[in-house]
């Protein structure tokens, strides 16, 4: 096997987002659940034997040393490997959104390569890798839907029931930093358990990091307040910000479609508005060695 080609990079939306203490290393305690969701990136992947990592970006274009690049040099350097690759990758999922987009492709691009070089690392040794690339990696290379705590590192599988969501994504993003910097940040919120959770798994909770994303963002609040609009057989739950935002996101019934939305503001130049599902499991789960 010489490459890889459509291999998908999924996004994620978080249902719910507490924040319930912070470590005296300035690091923040979380309660969420990350969920999977059918809005993909696209990575090509074709093995270059002169040691060399090269990108392509078939669309935006990305930072010359983004997450991509450094998970490849990082895979390369843990494992030894005299093989390099070029990597193509067509862009969809929005940046400063909260959805993942840039963890997921670090992700994809370590279970492509693992496969591509042949190289038998298991899930725990490229979570381990992952980590040092951001702590939503992990969860995007165990594959299934998860109950996450700590500061991300405990990560649990979870099942949830089949679901459709309207995605909005404004023009606007936010720093992740700006928000876990912010004074006004909630940090106290009582710890939950997966068996409150798992009664109303799409109304459950809120999202801690929201109000202040709000302040810093006010499209979010025209976006959640747009959600909001929706009929009662359009919204079966109101509108929450996912992540560390700006995206937000509604569950809807099955077999919604945007034009039975609102309308869409003439003002909303450059945002981005998709019906997506969730996904049971990673598209690339197997591509490791299972040890969990």
């Amino acid at each position: 096997m010489k490459s890889l080609h459509q291999v998908l990079a999924p996004a994620k939306l978080n249902l719910f987002l507490h924040i319930t203490g912070r470590r005296s290393d300035g690091y923040h305690l979380l309660q969420s659940v990350f969920m999977l969701i059918d809005w993909y990136d696209t990575l090509h992947f074709d093995i270059r034997g002169d040691g060399q990592i090269s990108r392509e970006d078939l669309g935006i274009s990305l930072p010359a040393d983004d997450l991509i690049t450094k998970a490849a040099r990082l895979l390369q350097q843990a494992s030894g490997s005299v093989l390099g690759a070029h990597i193509a990758i067509e862009k969809s999922i929005p940046a400063q959104a909260g959805m993942g987009g840039g963890s997921s492709d670090a992700a994809t691009c370590l279970l492509a390569l693992n496969k591509l070089w042949k190289l038998n690392f298991s899930v725990t040794q490229l979570a381990t890798l992952g980590l040092k690339l951001g702590a939503d990696v992990p969860f995007f290379l165990h594959g299934h839907n998860a109950w996450v705590e700590g500061v991300g590192e405990i990560i649990r599988p979870i099942s949830l029931p089949s679901a459709q969501f309207t995605v909005v994504k404004p023009a606007d993003g936010l720093e992740t930093a700006k928000i876990f910097g912010s004074q006004d940040l909630k940090r106290d919120t009582n710890p939950a358990t997966i068996s409150v959770f798992a009664a109303d798994p799409y109304g459950f909770g809120h999202n801690d990091l929201q109000p202040v994303a709000q302040r810093l963002c006010p499209q979010i609040s025209d976006a959640i307040a747009w959600l909001d609009s929706a009929s009662p057989e359009q919204a079966v739950v109101k509108g929450r910000m996912t992540g560390s935002g700006s995206a937000v996101f509604a569950h809807v019934p099955h077999g919604t479609n945007l034009s039975q939305m609102p309308r869409v503001p003439t003002t909303w130049q450059n945002w981005q508005i998709r019906m997506c599902g969730n996904l049971e499991v990673h598209p690339q789960k197997g591509w490791a060695s299972s040890d969990d």
